[in-house]
C-alpha cells in the first residue's frame, strides 16, 4: 500500500531499519531518546476488531505512513497496531489524535520504543512460520452454514484465497479454478517484504457473478491444504500487491 506521501507500506520495513540512523536497531534505552532520534512509531490500542490498514490511513489522514502492522494474538486481531511514520514530526502530530474516534470506539495513540515494533514484526513472522498447515477442513452442516453466510456478502470480480501452501504458484491457482473464467494476468500470490509467501492470494474473474460461482471451490484442497475463499475487492488486492514489492 502507498502511504499519503507515496511510501509503500510494509515493503520498506527492512530497508527502513537498515538505512536510517534513528531507525537502526540499538541496545534499547530506559527513556525516549532526544526528539531528533526518536524512532517514528506509535502504538494504537482500542481499535475496532474489523479494523483494516486502510482505516488507519484514514484515521491519520494527511500524515506520511511508512508501515502499518496490525497485531494478532492466537490468530485473531487484538485491537492493537503499530504505525511507522516518515519522521519524528509526523509522530508528534499523530499523538494529537489520541482518544479520537474510529467508528464508535475511541482509539488510544501513544509512544512506544522501536524494540516494541521489532518484537511485533518478529512475532508476526514467527506466526507465519509456526502456523499449523495441515488441519482438516470442517465438514457437514457447519460448512453449508458458512457457505450460506458468504453467499449473502457483496461480491466484486475479486476473491481472496487463504491457507495456500507456501510453495503455491500462479499456474496451480489457475488450475484450481479450472472451469471458471478468471483473468490470468490478475492472479497475485501475496508475499511478505522478505519474499516469503504468506499463504494468501487474490484472483480476479471476468465478472462478479463468476467470482460468486467460483466460491463453490471454498474449502477444497491444493496439495495437502484446504483453501478458504472470501469475497474481496480490487483495492484490497492492490494494497496486498504493493506490500509485496521490495
Amino acid at each position: 500500500m502507498l502511504g499519503s506521501g507515496g511510501y509503500e507500506v510494509g515493503s520498506k520495513r527492512q530497508r527502513m531499519m537498515q538505512s536510517n540512523p534513528y531507525l537502526a536497531v540499538g541496545s534499547g534505552a530506559t527513556s525516549f531518546p532526544p526528539y531528533a532520534f526518536v524512532f517514528p512509531v506509535v502504538r494504537l490500542r482500542g481499535l475496532p476488531f474489523n479494523c483494516s490498514d486502510i482505516d488507519i490511513f484514514k484515521f491519520f489522514a494527511g500524515l506520511d505512513i511508512v508501515d502499518v502492522l496490525l497485531v494478532s494474538k492466537n490468530g485473531k486481531f487484538s485491537g492493537e497496531a503499530f504505525v511507522v511514520f516518515a519522521g519524528p514530526m509526523q509522530v508528534e502530530i499523530a499523538l494529537q489524535r489520541d482518544r479520537h474516534n474510529m467508528g464508535r470506539r475511541y482509539v488510544e495513540v501513544f509512544r512506544c520504543y522501536k524494540q516494541d515494533y521489532y518484537n511485533a514484526v518478529a512475532a508476526e513472522e514467527g506466526a507465519y512460520e509456526n502456523e499449523v498447515r495441515a488441519s482438516p477442513p470442517p465438514a457437514g452442516p457447519s460448512r453449508a452454514k458458512r457457505l450460506g453466510e458468504k453467499d449473502k456478502l457483496e461480491y466484486t470480480e475479486v476473491l481472496k484465497m487463504r491457507g495456500l501452501p507456501y510453495s503455491v504458484n500462479k499456474p496451480q491457482i489457475i488450475e484450481f479454478f479450472g472451469g471458471y473464467k478468471l483473468v490470468e494476468g490478475r492472479v497475485h500470490v501475496v508475499c511478505r517484504p522478505d519474499g516469503k509467501a504468506t499463504g494468501e492470494a487474490f484472483v480476479e474473474f471476468e465478472t462478479a457473478e463468476e467470482s460468486r460461482r467460483a466460491m463453490a471451490k471454498d474449502k477444497m484442497s491444493i496439495g495437502s491444504r484446504y483453501v478458504e475463499l472470501f469475497p474481496s475487492t480490487r483495492e484490497e488486492a492492490r494494497r496486498a500487491e504493493s506490500r509485496s514489492r521490495q
